[in-house]
């Protein structure tokens, strides 16, 4: 039987942290808020969601968050406060918007998308977007059998799929994730965890994960101001 077409329609963006490796920069301004060659990396986010006719958006916002209320001034886009941001894991921020997890896409506001087609919204199973990894790596890495994730290594290795942080979610399985939010950071008090730490660690058995096949040059993680300065030479005497 023929996997079953699900279709995103609304985008969780997570900004609500406070990019410490970012730091001096991030001292005055949120993460995904600084200028990449003259673009914020949210609006990279924002502009390649919306390409993909992706226009219920929630942004979950923290540190310096009233900059993001004037960044969202006159868009469409509801902002989310996570109180827990600077005393909790991202899990606080999952958590936080946990009531639009239903047909969605989670991804990070401080990445730069390169090319919108990543973000397409068809989908068959939830899952993450995924680079073959031939070589060593540190970064989270999946072992994927006809098309299905069976393990993930949070201390990486070589050949699998490298996780990355673009995620969609069925109606089903955003219910799921929910639940298991609401056990996790109500009842076991589990704060200092990553949101993805649930489907990938903490509950595999309650989610069929498939993977989205992406290029590395589509998409930009930047994670300290040495890689921010190697991308944009405007920051090279900070």
């Amino acid at each position: 039987m023929p996997e079953e077409t699900h279709i995103v329609r609304r985008a969780v963006i997570m900004a609500a942290g406070t990019g410490t490796r970012m730091q001096p920069l991030t001292f005055s301004t949120p993460k995904p808020l600084i200028k990449v060659n003259g673009v914020r990396m949210i609006d990279s986010v924002v502009n390649a969601l919306k390409a993909n006719g992706i226009n219920e958006l929630y942004v979950v916002v923290g540190h310096l968050k009233e900059q993001f209320y004037e960044w969202a001034e006159g868009k469409d886009i509801t902002l989310i406060e996570n109180p827990c941001y600077d005393t909790c894991n991202n899990i606080s921020s999952l958590y936080a918007a946990r009531m639009h997890l239903e047909d969605s896409i989670i991804l990070d506001g401080d990445q730069i998308i390169y090319h919108d087609k990543i973000l397409e919204p068809h989908f068959t199973l939830s899952g993450y977007n995924a680079v073959w990894c031939e070589g060593e790596t540190d970064e989270w890495l999946m072992q994927v059998e006809d098309g299905l994730v069976k393990s993930c290594s949070r201390t990486g290795g070589s050949h699998g799929w490298q996780l990355y942080s673009v995620s969609r979610w069925s109606s089903e399985d955003g219910r799921t994730l929910r639940e298991l939010l609401e056990l996790e950071f109500e009842v076991n008090k589990n704060r200092d965890v990553y949101w993805d730490d649930i489907p990938m660690f903490l509950h595999p058995d309650r989610f069929r994960l498939g993977i989205r096949i992406m290029n590395r040059e589509d998409i930009l993680e930047i994670d300290s101001l040495e890689e921010l300065k190697k991308i944009d030479t405007s920051y090279l005497n900070i």
